[in-house]
């Protein structure tokens, strides 16, 4: 390729310019190695401007052929205010990583440009960030407001810059931001468009007002930081509560309070330096933080060779951690071990008096438990290695934990939250700015202070904010008001707050995902004939199909379903066995790999089911017409065929994608009616009869082997039909089929699972559980030693089953049931995973008692299912498996990614059936049965079945005289004076109880909760 040196290195080819650098590479041996690295420019990258006529000249197709879309709009924003006239925005980095909740309003920042630059470095500092502003900038083609675009100055000749000596990365980063802006400025002048560079740092402002001071005028641009230019927009008033508040201090000195005079303070995060070192020698440990359900004041962390969780007690020792943060602790001295608080303890009825203009320090020993104990500070890196292993020997012995304060967070898990300001907070006489408490929705998190202007009018409202930062001499965090989801109570503002409090994606797909679905939309319809020469050729793979339509196929699925992912048919063989087969919706058919609609199923993972809604994984057109084996039609499928004996012992297994037609669409009840009437004579029943009796020998089967059948306190909630409101709660009721569909998802499962990894030993996707270490079931076996003289063992899973079949009361026949549930409770989450992460072994699932084991059954609904699908595909030899399926790296993180959405989607469906069983219960007090399932030093917790709901009794709601009661640990009783007669009253776990349930709204916090008094 001809070629000629231009300057600085730089070299001009045919295609553009390209920058040559040289890096010399010694080796451990002395060796120097020399790596050559090009980097490409090119003169054809558009500034995106809808008012430029040039760069539309310039620009060639990508790899797809399509021209890039011009988004800036040619009449932006015009600021009459400090003569910034019509103007684009650039940022910073630090006013993405700030302000991302601001970027998002609709009511400011239209017309934005996002240097390349600046989008490599938010992705490094905060993936999640990085995620929304792509989606800013994705949905930007489609949005008529708001104009986000990526500008790649790197690859741009008039914008990249190299790095000079001695110059840091950040300065050279810094750099590159203000030539992007003073190239846009020069290129847009004629065009009558202001260039405005906005950033936080003060010294990339002062650079840029001196550049700006002695360059060609045609480059000069404006720079703001972010209050300066928020101040100059119109509607300013509105959008100030969005700023973030780095420290509401800065705006009180007013009230006469510095910072010198401030008492409270946490200690200090460790260096790196020292963090690194202690990690390495075994003096400081890494891990994840869980603060308790019950008291928030209390976290604990599970550490390698530590059989029971490390405590980390008291808000010195939690050290500003939210829940679930990454931090790094250091063991306390032996003499401070304790174990779990026995009281309940919740941020929204703590210090409720608390001033948030004030953060003087409370010495009430629950802030700091070893005030004055500073002891542990003096200790060295050897006697703390020591330390860890006492520990470690002192678990196996006593009740007591080792307690640990954190030194440092290494990732903090902060996100959006929804809460409400707390009544008390607000100055109500005070119309302007004030700060106030926010009671979050998560009971593990304490209050955030934020500085609004709109106090009074957000009151009773839910609203959402985002964490700022945590000063280590403020008692509380910092945070901003984001917006408001509407009144407190209403179901609209309850259940959007939830879907936001659980990470659920609930927006409208995206027009880029629509544009991947059929032409034809609902017209959509499998061939007729499949051996049809012009069907297969506009689909190749058809000729690989089964024509399945000629069996008796019909669904089983719960009332009103539309999302039908399986069904089933069973036929007698001539040779006597049983031809069964289990048929999925084929869904990859419809979702490619690589694509928009593919990206955005793996990225909300599942769908979530609601009380009064369904958030969809995909689309509705997949998930309720095309995708859906919905009778009377033909749908295509993937089916797992077995030839099975009367024993339901498999002869043989077949896989094959297919086309079927569904006979029936059955309900659970439905299916359970037909089977069990004798007058239905036909082949359809007769196959759902030969269903019901293999399943019941496969059951069996599966308990024998040590599955465990354990339980939940599910119910029901039924909504008026014409109003939508909630009016009867009633717990789920089993049938015959509901195990038939159970055991023949589980086989199908279990095979496709054998499939798979045969096919593909690395990679496949499976699911496991772990088996529960014991001491998850230490506290629980303890109380039914103590109280039953029973125990639960945890041998193997066959065991474990066995010990809880002998858990019985022959006074109570939901004692049993009771045990299953508290036993739940104790298990390890079952968790997605590829199968190159873990040893063979590792796979079982525990619950189930096999050796391995994937989802299959539901691609409409979970996304491990739609992988497991294309696996298989590859497996059979139907068409080759995408490439991002055989990659560790990228099976790792999509696996990640659906644990936690599958985790989220189980909470967000518990918090709406809670929600919805409070509403129920607004109109509808009443005494029901409870049982006492924990026992603590200020109150009980109790479950009441026919609502599967569980509250907290606090003692001061058990008697009049809070300081008679006596918690004894021991033998897990509360005693307390009870009644007119002042009798004393013992209360023990496992205890029946009749307790009043009335739905009330809390004083302090103004939410609607379930209330239980006991009788």
């Amino acid at each position: 390729m001809s070629s000629t040196t231009v300057a600085n290195g730089r070299k001009r080819l045919s295609q553009g310019l390209t920058v040559t650098q040289k890096v010399f590479v010694t080796s451990r041996n002395g060796n120097a190695t020399k790596i050559v690295r090009e980097h490409y420019l090119r003169n054809d990258i558009p500034c995106l401007s809808k008012a430029c006529d040039k760069c539309s000249k310039l620009v060639v197709p990508d790899a797809s052929n399509k021209l890039p879309v011009f988004i800036l709009s040619e009449s932006p924003q015009d600021l009459k205010a400090d003569n910034i006239g019509k103007h684009y925005i650039v940022l910073d980095t630090n006013i993405i990583l700030q302000s991302i909740d601001l970027l998002e309003n609709e009511s400011c920042f239209f017309d934005v440009i996002v240097p390349q630059i600046v989008l490599d470095e938010v992705r490094n500092k905060s993936y999640p960030i990085y995620t929304r502003l792509r989606t800013l900038c994705r949905d930007s083609e489609n949005n008529s407001t708001k104009r986000f675009i990526v500008f790649h100055n790197e690859f741009n000749e008039n914008t990249f810059i190299e790095r000079i000596d001695d110059e840091s990365i950040n300065d050279r980063n810094d750099r590159a931001i203000r030539k992007t802006s003073s190239w846009y400025a020069k290129h847009l002048k004629e065009y009558g468009i202001n260039i405005v560079l906005l950033s936080n740092d003060r010294l990339n402002r002062e650079k840029s007002k001196l550049e700006t001071s002695t360059d060609d005028e045609d480059n000069t641009y404006i720079t703001k930081s972010l209050m300066q230019y928020i101040d100059l927009l119109p509607n300013a008033d509105l959008i100030k509560d969005l700023v973030p508040n780095f420290d509401t201090f800065n705006t009180t000195a007013a009230k006469g309070e510095t910072l010198l005079a401030k008492e409270f303070t946490f200690e200090d995060y460790y260096s790196t330096s020292r963090i690194m070192g202690g990690l390495k020698n075994g003096s400081l440990f890494q891990g994840n933080i869980q603060i308790s359900e019950f008291n928030f004041l209390e976290g604990s962390i599970n550490l390698p060779n530590f059989k029971k969780p490390v405590l980390i007690v008291g808000s010195k020792n939690l050290n500003r951690a939210f829940n679930s943060d990454q931090v790094v602790v250091e063991l306390l001295p032996e003499s401070q071990w304790k174990a779990p608080s026995s009281i309940v303890l919740d941020a929204e009825h703590y210090d409720v008096n608390d001033n948030p203009d004030n953060d003087d320090e409370e010495d009430d020993g629950i802030l700091n438990p070893n005030k004055n104990q500073d002891a542990q500070n003096m200790l060295s890196d050897k006697q703390r290695r020591l330390l860890a292993q006492d520990a470690i020997l002192a678990q196996k012995s006593n009740k007591n934990h080792p307690t640990a304060k954190v030194v440092a967070i290494t990732r903090r898990s902060w996100r959006q939250y929804v809460g409400q300001i707390a009544p008390n907070s607000v100055d109500k006489q005070v119309g302007g700015t004030q700060n106030v408490f926010v009671i979050l929705m998560d009971k593990c998190l304490p209050k955030i202070r934020i500085r609004t202007r709109r106090a009074n009018e957000l009151l009773n409202k839910r609203i959402v904010i985002s964490v700022d930062s945590w000063p280590a001499d403020h008692k509380y965090p910092l945070g901003h008001f984001v917006r408001d989801l509407g009144d407190v109570e209403s179901s609209e503002a309850e259940t959007e707050a939830l879907l936001l409090e659980h990470d659920v994606e609930y927006r409208p797909f995206s027009r880029k995902v629509l544009d991947c679905l059929p032409e034809e939309g609902h017209n959509w319809k499998a061939p007729t004939n499949i051996n049809d020469p012009q069907e297969q050729a506009k689909d190749p793979l058809l000729k690989n199909r089964q024509d399945l339509r000629d069996k008796l196929i019909c669904s089983i699925d719960p009332p009103g379903c539309v999302d039908i992912d399986d069904a089933l048919h069973a036929k007698r063989l001539p040779n006597g066995n049983w031809e069964v087969g289990v048929h999925i919706a084929d869904v990859t058919h419809f979702v490619k790999p690589g694509t928009a609609l593919d990206a955005e199923g793996a990225s909300r993972g599942t769908s979530v089911y609601l009380v009064d809604k369904r958030i969809d994984m995909l689309p509705m057109l997949l998930g309720t017409d095309l995708c859906s084996l919905k009778p009377y039609v033909d749908r295509f499928a993937f089916s797992v065929i077995w030839e099975l004996d009367d024993n339901a012992e498999i002869i043989d297994v077949k896989f094959t994608k297919s086309v079927i037609r569904s006979r029936e669409a059955f309900s659970y009840e439905q299916a359970q009616l037909r089977i069990d009437d004798k007058n239905q004579t036909d082949e359809l029943t007769k196959g759902m009869r030969a269903l019901l009796e293999l399943s019941v020998k496969l059951k069996q089967k599966r308990l024998d082997a040590g599955a465990l059948n354990l339980a939940s306190p599910e119910v029901k909630v039924h909504m008026d039909s014409e109003t939508s409101d909630p009016n009867e709660v009633e717990i789920k009721k089993l049938l015959a089929t509901n195990s038939l569909v159970e055991e023949f998802m589980l086989l199908a499962n279990i095979s496709v699972a054998r499939k798979i990894f045969d096919a593909f030993p690395q990679t496949a996707m499976l699911r496991r559980h772990a088996s529960p270490p014991s001491t998850n079931f230490a506290i629980l076996n303890e109380m039914l030693q103590k109280r039953k003289n029973l125990s639960i063992s945890l041998e193997s899973s066959k065991a474990l089953a066995d010990s809880l079949d002998r858990c019985i009361d022959p006074k109570d026949p939901y004692f049993n049931t009771l045990i299953r549930i508290m036993s739940t409770r104790c298990m390890m989450a079952a968790q997605y995973f590829y199968s190159g992460a873990y040893q063979y072994s590792d796979f079982r699932h525990y619950g189930l008692a096999v050796d391995i084991y994937t989802h299959f059954t539901s691609p409409i609904r979970r996304f491990c299912d739609v992988i497991a699908h294309r696996q298989l595909a590859g497996a059979i030899g139907y068409e080759p498996l995408a490439l991002m399926h055989r990659d560790k790296n990228k099976m790792e993180m999509i696996c990640k990614n659906i644990n936690k959405k599958h985790r989220n989607a189980q909470f967000a469906g518990r918090a709406s059936i809670e929600y919805y069983v409070g509403q129920v219960m607004r109109n509808n007090e009443c005494t029901e049965t409870g049982y006492v399932i924990k026992v603590l030093n200020n109150g009980i917790v109790v479950l009441v079945p026919k609502f599967g709901v569980e509250g907290l009794i606090r003692i001061e709601n058990l008697t009049s005289d809070p300081s008679s009661s006596a918690y004894d640990e021991i033998e897990f009783k509360l005693s307390f004076m009870h009644g007119e007669s002042n009798q004393t009253r013992d209360i023990y776990v496992f205890d029946k109880v009749e307790v009043q349930v009335r739905s009330v709204v809390d004083p302090v916090t103004g939410k609607r909760k379930a209330e239980l008094l006991l009788k």
